[in-house]
């Protein structure tokens, strides 16, 4: 068997087939490739039970990836993150059968590791020696990171209010890095004038790839059955899309029946172009004027696949919600002291909008929802304000 049955590129809009084993950015009309799978010839070579025995790592899907050659694989152990029942929580929301895909503890400490394993890897592969990326803060350090170890250069450019900590991990990681007054869309423009290999979300292939691999594993980890309801913190949506990639391939593959789960895009109330595009029935965004939130891995006003994450939500008849960060604040707080689980910011968003829709009535008590966790909260010292008891007088912890 190959250890790939990558077959070729195609275009994300007009279906146009484009070379895969040659560098790519993005189509003719400028718009994403995505990679197509050889899956009748896998459906017949490739079963389950063939996944026995695999390290747990997303590499366990290696036929349904990028790699040809096992050789150019980088990789840190990422990927098969738990994917947690919260019982406590799910029955304060009245949710009970609420799961976690928590991403905090992976590589780099977000589920950015994913794309940037797979998408390092290829690069390699293919023959790139140094890239360039914005970023908002965790992508741009797992690809330094995983660059690094894969011998390539970077160049990452951010905004001057990322995370310190990811500012510190693309640093220690030997790139270039660069910090620009302004928005991930600022540092976009920054890098798109550099001239070197562009692996800004959605403008190489193979970040997607990676991505997809937790839904693969969601399924897996279900016993090859689908939950009602996947919700996604979303910003450039490049892990929704991905997710939504993921179960169509397992479905043509014969792994999963029946209907997919209802994919339902998260975003912060400051910066919510996809929600307000989906109110509205459209197939594109606007860009979203003055984007703020605490939540920073989702400050994305406008995202060059916001085509793809629609079209995900309108096809698996899902939806679109904005939460506020006061309620992104409270979730953190709660999920840490109901489940032990220090969530993201994003992860937050996710949580508070499983509320709201089960408030509404849009998701039932009865139904299975898996809400990813992107990333560890310790990555976001600033996010929240915690103030400690106090000692009595006498410097005695009161009774």
């Amino acid at each position: 068997m190959p250890y790939s049955y990558l077959s070729h590129l195609r275009c994300s809009k007009t279906g146009e087939i484009v070379d895969a084993d040659q560098p790519q950015q993005l189509s003719p009309v400028g718009a994403p490739l995505l990679a197509s799978y050889d899956l009748e010839a896998l459906k017949q070579a490739w079963h389950p039970a063939a996944l026995l025995g695999r390290p747990a790592s997303l590499w366990r899907y290696h036929e349904l990836l990028p790699v040809r050659d096992p050789a150019q694989v980088i990789t840190l152990g990422e990927g098969f993150t738990p994917l947690l029942p919260l019982p406590a929580f799910g029955k304060q929301i009245g949710i009970p059968d609420l799961w976690m895909k928590d991403e905090s503890i992976i590589p780099t400490g977000s589920f950015k590791a994913r794309g940037a394993a797979v998408g390092v890897s290829r690069a390699r592969e293919l023959g790139v020696t140094h890239f360039a990326m914005p970023t908002n803060g965790n992508a741009g350090a797992a690809w330094a990171l995983y660059g690094a170890r894969a011998g390539l250069r970077s160049t990452i450019v951010m905004p001057q209010a990322a995370p310190a900590i990811t500012r510190l991990e693309t640093s220690l990681a030997g790139a270039r890095l660069y910090l620009v007054d302004g928005l991930i869309s600022d540092a976009g423009r920054q890098v798109a004038e550099q001239g070197r290999f562009d692996a800004s979300t959605l403008k190489e292939p193979y970040r997607i790839e990676g991505k997809k691999t937790m839904g693969l594993e969601i399924a897996e980890q279900l016993g090859w059955t689908l939950p009602d309801v996947i919700l996604y913190p979303t910003g450039g949506g490049v892990g929704l899309i991905g997710i939504y990639k993921a179960l169509r391939e397992l479905q043509e593959l014969g792994w999963v029946k029946g209907p997919l789960p209802r994919l339902v895009a998260v975003q912060a109330s400051g910066c919510a172009p996809i929600v307000q595009a989906w109110q509205q029935g459209e197939r594109e965004s606007r860009f979203w004027p003055d984007s703020q939130t605490l939540a920073f891995g989702i400050n994305v006003p406008k995202a060059l696949g916001d085509f793809l994450v629609l079209d995900a939500l309108y096809r698996t008849e899902g939806c679109a919600v904005a939460v506020d960060d006061s309620a992104i604040q409270r979730k953190i707080r709660q999920l840490a002291a109901r489940e032990g689980s220090f969530v993201c910011p994003e992860g937050a968003a996710a949580f508070a909008a499983a509320r709201q829709l089960r408030e509404a009535g849009w998701i039932q008590g009865g139904e299975r929802v898996v809400v990813l966790n992107t990333g560890a909260g310790i990555k976001y010292p600033d996010a929240i304000t915690v103030v400690p008891q106090r000692l009595r007088r006498d410097g005695r912890i009161p009774a």
